[in-house]
C-alpha cells in the first residue's frame, strides 16, 4: 500500500490512532489549532505549517512573499480557534546555491509581518535542502469562553464566510492578510459555534466542520462571493488557498453580525441535520450532492 492510496487524511488518521495525550491537552490533532491547559483565564493555542517551493509557491515567486506567508498560514490558524498569536520559531530548508540577498527577502517578509501581528520570532532550525522549505510552528492564546473549534455547528446555524473565493493562485495565496482583526471581532462580541480557516478549500473544509459537529448543510450557489479571479463557482467551492474565515452562527447570532457592519460577512448557506449531507442549491433551486473536494497533498 503506497501513501497516495490512503491519502493525506487517511495518513493522518493512521497517526491519530497511534498518539496518545495527557491531561494537559484539552484538543489534540484534528483542529486548526492544538488547545493546551494554560492559566484559570485562558488556553495555550499551538499549531505548525509547512510550505514547500513547487507546492505552496512558485520557485519564480517573489521570495519576500513567500517569507510573509509562511508565517501568514499560521496566524490564520490561531485566527480560526480565536485567539491571539505571540510567539513563532521558523526552520528552514535552504540550498546552499541559494543567493544571501535571497534569504534576506525572505526573512524581510516574514519579519514585517510579525511587526505588524506584534509575534516574537524567538528560535528556529536551519538545514540543507535542494528545495526552499519553511516550516513555522506558533503559540497563542485564547480566552476560555472565546474558543472556536470545528465541532460546535448546530442545525439551524447560517454559514457565513468573510472575503471572496477563486483564482487565489493568481497571487491571493501568497498576498493575504490572515482574517485576526475579524476573528476577534467576532469571538469579543457575538457566539461564534465552530470556526475554521479556508485553506484546502471552501467544501473541503466546511466538511471538516460538518464530520466534526455531525451535522448536515446547504450552500447556496447565488450568495457565494467569488473574486474577480474565479473562473465559476466549481473552482471557488474548491480551489482553496483563500484564507478567508469560515464560521456558523445561531440565526440571531448572524443577523447582529451582519447588522454591526462592522466588517463585510456574508451569509453563504445553512446547518442542517447530519443525514441532509451537503447540498448545493443553484440559481433553479435544484439540489446537487456535493464531495468534499478541494486540496490534497496525496
Amino acid at each position: 500500500m503506497r501513501l497516495k492510496d490512503i491519502g493525506e487524511f487517511g495518513l493522518i488518521k493512521r497517526f491519530q490512532k497511534k498518539i496518545k495525550i495527557n491531561s494537559s491537552v484539552v484538543k489534540g490533532s484534528g483542529d486548526d489549532c492544538a488547545v493546551l491547559k494554560f492559566n484559570k483565564s485562558s488556553y495555550q493555542l499551538f499549531t505548525c505549517d509547512m510550505i514547500v517551493e513547487g507546492v505552496d509557491f512558485f520557485k519564480t515567486a517573489d521570495l519576500r512573499l513567500v517569507g510573509r506567508k509562511a508565517l501568514a498560514v499560521s496566524i490564520s490558524d490561531i485566527a480560526a480557534c480565536g485567539g491571539t498569536p505571540q510567539h513563532a520559531v521558523v526552520a528552514l530548508g535552504l540550498s546552499g546555491n541559494m543567493q544571501v540577498h535571497q534569504i534576506d527577502r525572505l526573512a524581510k517578509g516574514l519579519l514585517d509581518l510579525a511587526g505588524k501581528f506584534n509575534i516574537n520570532i524567538v528560535g528556529g532550525d536551519i538545514s540543507a535542502s535542494s528545495k526552499l522549505i519553511i516550516d513555522v510552528s506558533m503559540l497563542g492564546v485564547v480566552q476560555k469562553n472565546k474558543l472556536c473549534l470545528r465541532q460546535g455547528a448546530r442545525a439551524g446555524d447560517l454559514i457565513m464566510v468573510t472575503g471572496d473565493f477563486g483564482g487565489a493562485i493568481k497571487g491571493k495565496h501568497l498576498k493575504f492578510t490572515p482574517r485576526l482583526k475579524e476573528a476577534q471581532f467576532l469571538v469579543n462580541n457575538f457566539k461564534i459555534n465552530a470556526m475554521i480557516d479556508v485553506s484546502d478549500g471552501l467544501v473541503a473544509d466546511l466538511g471538516h466542520i460538518l464530520k466534526q459537529s455531525s451535522v448536515g448543510a446547504v450552500l447556496y450557489a447565488s450568495l457565494i462571493p467569488l473574486s474577480k479571479q474565479a473562473q465559476g463557482i466549481e473552482e471557488a467551492l474548491c480551489s482553496g488557498e483563500e484564507f478567508e474565515l469560515l464560521f456558523t452562527a445561531s440565526r440571531d447570532q448572524a443577523d447582529k453580525i451582519i447588522q454591526s457592519a462592522k466588517y463585510h460577512f456574508k451569509v453563504i448557506g445553512e446547518i442542517l441535520p447530519e443525514a441532509f449531507g451537503l447540498r448545493l442549491i443553484n440559481s433553479k433551486n435544484e439540489y446537487s450532492k456535493l464531495k468534499f473536494q478541494g486540496y490534497r497533498h496525496f
